[in-house]
């Protein structure tokens, strides 16, 4: 695997040789930033989690530079950040249990740009390499350019593999927007209750943008407590953290079908849904 960036890094926690530590992947998480795995892909790693049968990879595309930084981080020049943010995302893979950790180390500016199809290259690259079973990126309806630039280019280097190497399961997550608004039947829910410990422990490796002035940490598990408690208005809670995810499959089983089609579509279900329920409420057809 040659992948485009020079100062890109494949970190192996258990010291197993690359080739190997790839192959083994059942899991894969494709996220823009440090942290955004830990916070995304929790699930994924969860099923990974102290098994031999199953290993979580994760894949980090942006090389940190643009961190916000306050504190102890405010002096803190690009070139440093970025290896500290670094040295917290394998912390985390330590921690994680993780079977590979690639940082690629893009600038943002290219992760978003639409005529550079180097980092869609080298996601292909990783994915002929691991063949994943389920891919966690993010969700098609994120707020954040770079999220949307990654997802993007995850979807079109699956679109260009073989259908038999293409993962069975896809799914677009939360992070810089939830998915509270996906009709239920439209979810991707994901019970990752009983594990509160783990998943503050990986929250908290990042202390560079916690520290620095986000609460990513309390964020993340505020909102997984949300999403458990406001699911069902008619039954007592079944789990104390859910993750929702857009089932971004169909898009990779089928290349033909309109990406920003799709996304559109799960908003217009929202919207003929709370359309028909006011309508029936005032008596209206």
């Amino acid at each position: 695997m040659k992948l485009h960036q020079a100062t890109a890094q494949i970190f192996v926690p258990d010291g197993k040789p690359v080739a190997d530590a790839l192959k083994r992947i059942t899991h894969l998480g494709i996220g823009a930033h440090q942290d955004d795995l830990e916070f995304m892909a929790f699930h994924g790693i969860l099923e990974c989690f102290a098994r031999a049968d199953q290993w979580f990879g994760g894949v980090t595309c942006t090389n940190g530079s643009g961190s916000a930084r306050s504190g102890a981080y405010a002096d803190c020049t690009d070139a440093q950040m970025m290896a500290i943010r670094r040295r917290e995302q394998n912390t985390a893979a330590v921690i994680g249990q993780f079977g590979v950790m690639l940082q690629l180390d893009y600038p943002s500016s290219a992760v978003k740009s639409a005529t550079d199809p180097a980092l869609q290259d080298d996601l292909k690259q990783i994915l002929a390499a691991t063949r994943p079973k389920v891919v966690y990126t993010h969700n098609l309806a994120d707020k954040h350019d770079t999220h949307i630039g990654v997802v993007i280019a995850a979807l079109q280097a699956m679109r260009e593999l073989p259908k038999e190497q293409r993962p069975r399961q896809v799914i677009g997550c939360e992070v810089w927007r939830d998915l509270d608004w996906l009709p239920d039947a439209e979810k991707v829910v994901m019970d990752v209750s009983g594990r509160d410990h783990l998943a503050a422990a990986l929250n908290g490796v990042f202390d560079s943008q916690i520290a620095g002035g986000k609460r990513y940490d309390l964020a993340t598990m505020g909102r997984r407590t949300a999403n458990a408690t406001f699911f069902e208005s008619h039954a007592t809670d079944k789990a104390s953290q859910l993750i929702f995810g857009m089932d971004l499959t169909p898009l990779v089983g089928d290349e033909t079908k309109d990406i920003a089609g799709y996304v559109s579509d799960l908003i217009d279900h929202l919207k003929a849904g709370v359309r028909t329920k006011l309508a029936s409420r005032m008596g209206q057809a």
